[in-house]
């Protein structure tokens, strides 16, 4: 048996990325938010379309000195940064790093006193939002992301030598459509000029991305028509996004093996190879994963009924739980089973090591055709297309 597949279709990414960029109007930066997928085929294929990239840890940092040698990366961010993290970025030459608290901020500035360097940076705040329909609100209230708006009005007034505050960083909701996107954009602008005359402004990301309908896409034209008319309005501002899930997710599908079909109670399982080990984002959002099916040619073994089925992997809980469907008609051992929209926080954040399985393949390529070339040619599954 093959071992469950992640297939990235990278020129699939290239294009949406580029009508992202196309969407938007030039003055605004494009920036990779890489804890989305930091995969290397991922961040080389962005590269030369985004205008950076944002890292939120060492690792990422780690991680782009290798796929993009001699770049410096555009933002670095994340709660919780150590002396350590700090002096990465320093050490980096990051463009900008994001401020998440007065003492990081201080502590910032003694590093840079010690090394001899200045450091350009954005203060995190946590503004009160009105998102109705976000999927993840993190502003406007108690919070581990970002410093109270007094506060960071005191930062940008008394900042420490050699630092020297641009603006602000904001990422207040996820799972924004695109008119409250801007709408959230824009408060921010507001807020960040009037209160601490910012020339620099983040708004983040947060785009919403539609598990449930996979056909469903972020507006990125009006976005990007809404966030020209901000430009407008305030035309001394540098301003910036940090996309990660909105640029990623459609890129990447997970591919596995049925290994069981069982009826318990009355209700169909079908059990596969892999599970939420590998694919985390189910679990996570707590949303079924959409799939397809593809049958394994000559397969005569155990079937369901065409019923509704509940998919779960291999492992010891009850938790592995990856979709369920009442349209995915029968499915039997041996069909191949391919989960779309796996290219951001799937592999990445998943719990890889519990039971010790052995971790999937990966490869690049079309999805479909590689759904089809299992069922039909298991042999081949492992190898790149040509």
């Amino acid at each position: 048996m093959t071992r469950p597949v992640y297939v990235y279709d990278l020129d699939a990414l290239a294009a949406h990325a580029g009508a992202i960029r196309a969407a938007l109007p030039r003055p605004v930066e494009l920036l990779y938010a890489v804890k989305a997928n930091p995969d290397p085929g991922v961040l080389r294929t962005l590269a030369p379309i985004v205008d950076g990239f944002e890292a939120a840890s060492r690792g990422e940092l780690r991680r782009l000195a290798e796929v993009s040698p001699g770049r410096v990366p555009a933002a670095y961010a994340g709660a919780g940064k150590t002396d350590a993290d700090l002096a990465a970025a320093l050490a980096a030459g990051v463009r900008r790093i994001h401020v998440e608290s007065p003492a990081e901020l201080r502590r910032l500035g003694a590093l840079a006193a010690a090394a001899g360097r200045s450091a350009q940076v954005l203060l995190r705040v946590n503004l009160p939002v009105d998102a109705p329909g976000a999927s993840l609100v993190m502003g406007g209230g108690p919070s581990p992301f970002g410093m109270d708006p007094a506060d960071a009005v005191e930062c940008a007034s008394r900042p420490p030598a050699g630092i020297d505050v641009r603006g602000v960083h904001a990422h207040l909701a996820s799972g924004l459509d695109a008119p409250l996107a801007a709408t959230v954009a824009a408060a921010v602008v507001r807020w960040a000029t009037a209160e601490l005359g910012a020339v620099e402004v983040d708004v983040g990301g947060g785009m919403a991305v539609d598990y449930a309908d996979p056909a469903a896409r972020f507006d990125w034209v009006g976005y990007g028509r809404a966030l020209g008319e901000v430009l407008d309005a305030y035309p001394g501002v540098r301003l910036r996004i940090e996309p990660g899930r909105s640029v990623t997710a459609y890129c990447g599908a997970y591919l596995t093996e049925v290994v069981d079909v069982k009826r318990s109670y009355g209700e169909w399982f079908v059990v596969v190879a892999g599970g939420t080990h590998h694919l985390r984002t189910p679990a996570a959002k707590g949303h079924p994963q959409p799939f397809t099916v593809h049958r394994r040619r000559g397969a005569d073994g155990a079937r369901t009924d065409g019923g509704p089925v509940t998919v779960v992997g291999q492992l010891c809980t009850p938790k592995d739980v990856l979709s369920s469907s009442a349209t995915a008609g029968p499915i039997g051992v041996g069909d191949v089973l391919a989960f779309a929209m796996a290219g951001a926080y799937a592999w990445n954040i998943s719990h890889r090591d519990f039971l010790l399985h052995e971790p999937p393949i990966f490869r690049t390529g079309d999805p479909l055709r590689v759904a089809v070339e299992w069922a039909t040619r298991p042999d081949l599954v492992g190898r790149e297309v040509p």
